[in-house]
């Protein structure tokens, strides 16, 4: 392509200046915007400088790469809400064998999960589980999250879905879900495999040290306090052989701690139903008793105030007993509906979330079958939207619309700095040294993409060689 008239080869230079500045350093102290302004003001100037028309500047904008990843970050939510990451979380301390095989073991989920679900999703929900574990274990976290950082970014390079760059690449180029998996595969596997061994060798003797892991104490108290509030039926035959105030103090003890952690059954209340009114008979036939061998040894005063004193006595034991067994009863039928209500929630919980693993195990099955990646994803999206039969805005408010924006406004940019003529002159001063039939020409490229990329960051570097090569 031919350089551009000077005016435009300026202002569009200026234009991708400020973008690259803003992206780069998005804090800067004279403009603090940040990359999704940078990137919008980047695009605004390449249109008022006249580098490129509006409708050129609408036309650049990639829709099938918005669709993308928009649908990628509405599964990844999704899949958070299944506790997908929690899983994943667990399956780093299970049956785990030392600080050594933790560090394997991080990087081979998180390389494997940023290359289904992305890999900014993984680093931001995975941290979280690393570093609880290597608090538990008492083990320094550094060794584990750079483990984490670098395999997420080596495992997400292996699918079009693992980082925005694969996505422009995969869609602008037509390669298929399954072509890119399995060209890139290999490669992410030795990648990852050498960066567990450079992990381990930095930090062999650090990870070699035999810390005690923290008591787990609490835990074990917790348990027991939670034991300490339920009550079983079979042990409340005690009670009978209370005093009144007693008696009262217990009833009103145990009417607070009816709760759904109450252990029993209609079976254990009958029971103690029985029992009390046994006891109940018993003492009043022993106070009948006492009372008409005090008649028959007294005169007829003594004997009206003596029975008069033993009905006031047993009339009021015998009402706090009935009391007693229907605020049990109803204790006991509150709890058993409670437990239906929460069996019920718990199962559409579990098919709630097969149906989201489900759904995205399609999704990644569609793509490899070569179907369309953008509408794929978003017709996952949508079918997890109404699968969850609820109001979808508190998960779609989590999806980075900032970064869709950015996306945007960097396609407008980069195609008004490719109108300048300034990249594919650049490309072909190095094509004759970048040929990618020779191993010196693979090298001197990849050299030239790393430098990039760690300059001017990854996103930018590959859409600018990207559209500055074809």
């Amino acid at each position: 392509m031919a350089m551009a008239s000077s005016p435009k080869v300026v202002l569009g230079s200026i234009a991708f200046a400020i973008f690259w500045v803003l992206a780069v350093f998005p804090a800067v102290p004279f403009l603090p915007v940040g990359r999704t302004a940078g990137s919008l003001l980047g695009a605004m100037l390449m249109v008022l400088f006249k580098v490129i028309s509006p409708d050129q500047a609408y036309a650049a904008i990639d829709l099938p790469i918005l669709g993308l990843l928009f649908g990628t970050m509405v599964v990844s939510v999704y899949l958070e809400r299944a506790d997908m990451f929690k899983y994943l979380g667990k399956l780093l301390s299970w049956k785990s064998k030392g600080a050594k095989d933790l560090i394997c073991r991080i990087c081979l989920i998180s390389a494997i999960s940023s290359a289904l679900f992305t890999n900014d999703t993984s680093c931001v929900i995975l941290t979280e589980f690393v570093l609880k574990i290597a608090r538990q274990h008492n083990l320094p976290p550094h060794p584990f999250l750079l483990a984490l950082a670098s395999s997420a970014n080596i495992g997400s390079a292996a699918t079009p879905i693992g980082n925005p760059q694969n996505l422009v690449i995969a869609v602008q180029s037509k390669i298929s879900f399954g072509g890119f998996l399995f060209g890139i595969l290999p490669a992410m596997l030795v990648g990852v495999s050498v960066n567990a061994v450079l992990l381990l060798c930095m930090y062999w003797r650090l990870l070699s040290v035999q810390k005690d892991e923290e008591d787990a104490t609490a835990e074990v108290v917790a348990e027991e306090d939670v034991n300490s509030h339920r009550f079983s039926p079979a042990t409340m035959s005690h009670f009978s052989s209370l005093n009144s105030q007693e008696w009262n103090s217990r009833l009103e003890s145990m009417n607070v701690q009816s709760s759904p952690n109450v252990n029993g059954s209609t079976a254990h209340l009958e029971t103690f139903r029985n029992r009390v009114i046994s006891t109940d008979h018993n003492e009043i036939q022993r106070a009948s008793s006492g009372s008409m061998d005090s008649a028959r040894n007294s005169n007829a005063s003594k004997e009206a105030t003596t029975d008069g004193h033993f009905h006031k006595n047993v009339e009021p034991i015998a009402s706090k007993m009935i009391a007693l067994t229907g605020s049990l009863k109803d204790a006991f039928s509150v709890q058993s509906s409670e437990k239906k209500e929460n069996l019920s929630t718990r199962w559409k919980k579990r098919f709630w979330k097969s149906c989201v693993y489900f759904v995205t195990i399609g999704m990644l099955i569609s793509m490899l079958m070569g179907l369309n990646m953008s509408w794929t994803a978003v017709t996952a999206a949508l079918a997890l939207v109404v699968l969850d039969f609820k109001d979808a805005r508190p998960c779609l408010e989590k999806v980075s619309y900032s970064l869709l924006i950015f996306f945007c406004g960097m396609f407008i940019t980069v195609e008004g700095f490719n109108k300048t003529g300034i990249p594919s002159s650049l490309w072909d001063l190095m094509q004759p040294y970048a040929k990618i039939n020779h191993v010196s020409g693979k090298a001197i490229l990849a050299v030239v993409i790393l430098v990039m990329s760690n300059l001017a960051s990854n996103v930018p570097t590959g859409v600018l060689m990207f559209f500055s090569h074809v």
